[in-house]
């Protein structure tokens, strides 16, 4: 299986600076990868740098916790498309969402896909924090205003992607949405686990050693 097409390269780090977005468009484009995955202030960098390579530029907004204001959540999302962004990954209110106020977080996802103005639109439901039936919830609520992909994971939350996420994800969506699964991808062979269950992107910052390596974990 090539994975390359199904990869958004991600660098979302607190230690990620100029240099590592150059390095991480530039492999990007070298490997054919869908899509990279940065912070809203080097939207504009990556943007610039894969102007003329078909990969997307991907933002994320309220990250990773999900509790920023959902004015200021909205307003980051139409900034990172000011920038250049293709595609927004917003986190749900984690803690409305463990609190059960889902009227709250279908709210804060409706303004955020407004102000996305027609772009890809996924929405983060930090599935570690979360029993099946509140999964199933939180993707209604994402599906019904109008999310494009059900993602699983941050990254930064309890745990990463796993392929009963996935399943869950794609059965909740009922063909009204993709999947992207997100976090602890480190080999080929989880990569591949993933895709099989019905994952249409990954999100990782080990897409080079994906495509190139063995079934050996990436390092750190």
């Amino acid at each position: 299986m090539d994975l390359a097409p199904y990869i958004e390269h991600t660098a979302l780090a607190a230690e990620t600076g100029p240099a590592e977005i150059e390095q991480l468009c530039g492999e990007a484009a070298e490997h054919n990868f869908v899509a990279v995955c940065v912070n809203p202030y080097f939207v504009a960098q990556a943007s610039a740098q894969l102007s003329s390579s078909p990969t997307r530029v991907v933002s994320v907004v309220g990250f990773p916790l999900g509790a920023c204001s959902f004015a200021s959540t909205a307003r980051e999302a139409a900034d990172a498309i000011d920038a250049g962004a293709d595609e927004i990954d917003m986190v749900v209110p984690i803690g409305l969402a463990l609190a059960a106020e889902f009227g709250e977080v279908g709210r804060c996802i409706e303004a955020v896909r407004t102000a996305t103005r027609g772009s890809q639109l996924k929405v983060i439901l930090e599935t570690g924090y979360f029993d099946e039936i509140e999964i199933s919830t939180l993707s209604s609520l994402a599906v019904n205003a109008g999310a494009d992909y059900l993602k699983t994971s941050t990254g930064f939350g309890p745990r990463g992607a796993t392929v009963r996420d996935v399943e869950l994800l794609v059965s909740y969506c009922a063909d009204r949405a993709k999947v992207k699964a997100a976090g602890g991808i480190r080999t080929a062979e989880v990569a591949r686990s993933l895709v099989e269950a019905g994952a249409t992107r990954l999100g990782t910052s080990k897409g080079v050693h994906l495509v190139t390596q063995t079934d050996q974990p990436a390092a750190d």
